[in-house]
């Protein structure tokens, strides 16, 4: 029986679809073919626990992204903007920088508080030091020092002088010598020599005891001067205290509701009071440090010393309407957990709390993150800082330098963030399943998957469903309107692109792209709307930009250098049928299968698999293959058969089993010494009973074979044998559909191998299964008569008990 030209190809007829064009149409809510993958991100995104982030796999191209990315922004919009966050200096520990949390909004304010706040203090600070009240007051202090060192030398030289001793002020210090007779200076020791020796010893005495004096005098010195300056410090605290209470005690009450903000600021004012003498010399200016003489330029944003006091804003939200939703394109680990950069000073590397740079999980904080799975994979250490931060649920910013320990500059340790974010990585499926069995903590972490399909039903209802997704397309993409004939031959290329009469295609990229191409062609011709021939045109220019090697191939085939029959009958050989994949682009190929037997025992030998160039797959179907042997034939007797099976001038790699049936139907003929019918060709696995199981890429075999029987001319005769579980999977080209309509061309469905073998010699079953049978009884005999002659005992079964 061949399939009639209605069973080829499921059409989509225009006038049903209900509308002229699809400007008349609105674009369905949502993604057609995904609910599942819908009700997942739902229910992923509302489930607000610790590990349900979300994985959402599935091919490429069927709208992961687009769809995930608008339910993300959905979601986003009905949720308050996070808080912003900064980093400060830490007064206690400085390379261990503080993390401030402040409203949405409100980080870049702060900061620019804090700049006013720095130049208003270094006015304030400058002007209260100026004043006279200030000057009096330390000058006071400096006479009161001064005093009282003059009056304690005073008295101490007036003592000497009572007993004849002077003190001696010199530009190397103080010294004591006894008064000349006149009293107006001191003794010379020429005249000191003419002195009594008594006398001599008393006043060597007195100097010894009145240098001891000073010695302890000069000791209290610098005890009065450490005196003198603590009242100094003391009065610059005073003074500087005045002058910022006020500037901080209002920047304070701006920010009365965050305790954070109140205890930075403290710190901040202890710390004026403490170095209120950087702010007097910034006001009078300072020259820039030199090397050699020669100046030095200062780093940018290294200059001044109110650096300290500066607010490195990390993540700022202003005007923020909503939850962020966040894609990072090159996850690598410092553009995930954010980085500490260095700047070169003076020959060496150096860093600050105002060098810490945002990632992505900072700016997703609060919010939504994306990440391609893959791409985080393959970036160092990128997949278990992002572990890391999930489990820990924060941010700490450490660079890989860090992390290895290799780092040898000086680095920060800045103080982690509260992490609060929804993760949500796109990836294969395969990629999704590696990582699930592997990675122990995958499971943990992520516990919503959200499974993409590749095609959606296509029911009665569903071709009108899917017209509205292309109109969307169409609008979203700013595209002519369709016609309704243009999108009826866009459904049944998408059902065609599904591999099945009833699925469509959801694989959105795809589906674009060929509407984009139409929309060209049609601006080409002029036309304001999109027709069924430049869809047509689209279709067949992207085949034409990607079949060389098709066309090659048969080229070959055409011109006997690759050896395929289309014609007449030959015993043991049959055209087998296989779909190479290049890229995007699939297409069928026929290719010989032969098949030789002898006696012996070897059973059948696949040379493919022999010499390596046969996957496992079609490894199996041989063996397969072997069975539906042994079961069907001479079960009770061994079989002396020796069989080979090749696909003749194949010099690549085959894999799969759906050639099977083909390789069966060249044994069985060879067996039998039928002939096989050239001007067929076969497809299709078989199990060991003999059923002829559905395989994949019918329709592209189909034409495959098709396009080398055109080319060589059709006689009507040519056509293909497919399983009959494959028919509900046609969707052949309208070319090959008119070829069958014509008479020129038949499709063939077979449900079991006596159905195939007997389309395929013209021989009925039965007899070609006793022709084998009766081939394999005289390879026994054979076998029997051999070994008699070799003087071996002859195999009679097993004997029973």
């Amino acid at each position: 029986m061949t399939l009639p030209p209605s069973a080829l190809r499921r059409r989509c007829d225009p006038a049903a679809l209900g509308f002229a064009t699809t400007a008349e149409l609105q674009g369905p809510a949502g993604v057609p073919g995904q609910a599942r993958a819908e009700d997942a991100l739902a229910f992923g995104l509302g489930m607000q626990r610790e590990g349900y982030h979300l994985f959402a796999m599935g091919p490429v191209g069927v709208g992961r992204h687009s769809l995930v990315r608008a339910r993300l922004e959905a979601e986003a919009a009905r949720r308050a903007a996070p808080a912003d966050w900064c980093y400060v200096f830490n007064f206690d520990a400085p390379h261990r920088p503080r993390a401030l949390r402040l409203p949405a909004g409100q980080a870049n304010a702060f900061r620019d508080a804090m700049a006013r706040l720095v130049e208003d203090l270094s006015a304030a600070i400058a002007a209260a030091f100026e004043t006279d009240e200030y000057r009096n007051r330390h000058r006071e202090i400096e006479t009161e020092l001064a005093e009282r060192q003059e009056h304690a030398l005073n008295d101490l030289g007036a003592r000497a002088r009572a007993d004849g001793i002077a003190l001696v002020r010199t530009p190397s210090g103080f010294g004591f010598g006894p008064f000349n007779k006149a009293g107006d200076g001191v003794m010379e020791p020429e005249e000191f020599g003419k002195l009594e020796a008594a006398e001599q010893r008393r006043v060597e005495q007195r100097i010894d005891a009145l240098q001891k004096e000073l010695g302890d005098l000069l000791h209290l010195m610098p005890k009065w001067r450490r005196e003198a300056h603590d009242k100094m410090r003391s009065l610059d605290r005073e003074v500087t205290r005045a002058a910022v209470a006020s500037l901080i005690e209002e920047l304070k009450a701006a920010y009365a509701a965050l305790p954070d903000v109140q205890a930075y600021l403290e710190r901040v004012k202890a710390d004026t009071l403490e170095n209120a003498a950087a702010f007097r010399q910034a006001k009078e200016g300072s020259e820039p440090p030199t090397l050699f003489g020669m100046p030095l330029p200062r780093p940018e944003g290294m200059e001044g010393p109110f650096r300290r006091y500066s607010v490195n804003v990390l993540i700022a939200h202003d005007g923020a309407n909503g939850a962020p939703v966040v894609s990072e394109d090159h996850p690598s680990h410092a553009a995930l957990v954010g980085r500490i950069e260095h700047i070169p000073q003076m020959g060496a590397l150096v860093t600050d709390f105002t060098l810490i740079r945002a990632g992505a999980l900072h700016r997703a904080n609060g919010g939504y993150l994306v990440l391609d799975a893959a791409k985080v994979l393959v970036q160092p250490y990128a997949w278990e800082a992002l572990k890391r931060a999930l489990r820990s649920r924060t941010i700490d910013v450490r660079t890989l330098g860090q992390e290895l320990g290799i780092l040898s500059t000086v680095s920060l340790e800045p103080e982690p963030i509260p992490l609060d974010v929804k993760l949500v990585l796109i990836g294969e499926r395969l990629l999704y399943y590696l990582l699930h069995a592997w990675d122990p903590e995958f499971a943990e972490l992520f516990k919503v998957a959200v499974d993409f399909e590749e095609d959606m039903p296509r029911g009665p209802q569903d071709d009108a469903l899917y017209a509205r997704l292309i109109a969307g397309c169409a609008q979203r993409e700013q595209l002519r309107p369709l016609e309704a004939a243009a999108v009826a031959r866009v459904i049944e290329h998408q059902a065609r692109d599904a591999g099945d009469a009833d699925k469509l295609s959801v694989r959105v990229q795809a589906l674009v792209d060929l509407l984009r191409e139409a929309d060209h062609w049609a601006g080409e011709a002029g036309r304001a709307a999109i027709g069924a021939g430049d869809v047509r045109r689209a279709i067949d220019a992207q085949v034409a930009r990607l079949d060389r090697v098709r066309n090659r191939l048969q080229e070959h085939i055409v011109r006997g250098t690759l050896l395929i029959d289309t014609a007449g009958s030959r015993v043991a050989q049959v055209n087998g049928l296989a779909v190479l994949q290049l890229g995007d682009f699939a297409f069928g190929s026929p290719h010989r299968i032969t098949s030789r037997v002898r006696l012996g025992s070897g059973g059948v030998v696949d040379i493919e698999r022999e010499a390596e160039l046969g996957g496992p797959i079609h490894s199996k179907g041989v063996l397969v293959l072997s069975g539906y042997l042994a079961g069907r034939y001479m079960p009770t007797r061994p079989l002396s058969l020796s069989a080979t099976l090749v696909f003749e001038q194949l010099y690549g790699g085959i894999e799969g089993d759906s050639a099977s049936s083909a390789e069966l139907y060249a044994l069985l003929s060879a067996l039998a010494g039928a002939p096989v019918k050239q001007s067929l060709a076969v497809t299709g696995s078989v199990n060991q009973h003999g059923d002829i199981q559905a395989i994949g890429g019918v329709n592209e075999k189909i034409e495959g074979f098709f396009d080398l029987c055109r080319a060589r001319g059709l006689t009507g005769d040519q056509g293909v044998l497919i399983p009959q579980a494959n028919v509900k999977h046609l969707m052949l080209r309208e070319d090959a559909v008119q070829a069958v309509a014509d008479g020129q061309f038949a499709v063939f469905p077979v449900s079991t191998v006596d159905e195939g073998i007997e389309r395929l010699t013209g021989v009925p079953a039965a007899e070609i299964h006793a022709r084998v049978e009766a081939r394999l009884e005289e390879f026994a005999e054979q076998a029997r008569a051999f070994a008699q002659s070799a003087g071996r005992k002859p195999w009679r079964g097993a004997k029973k008990k």
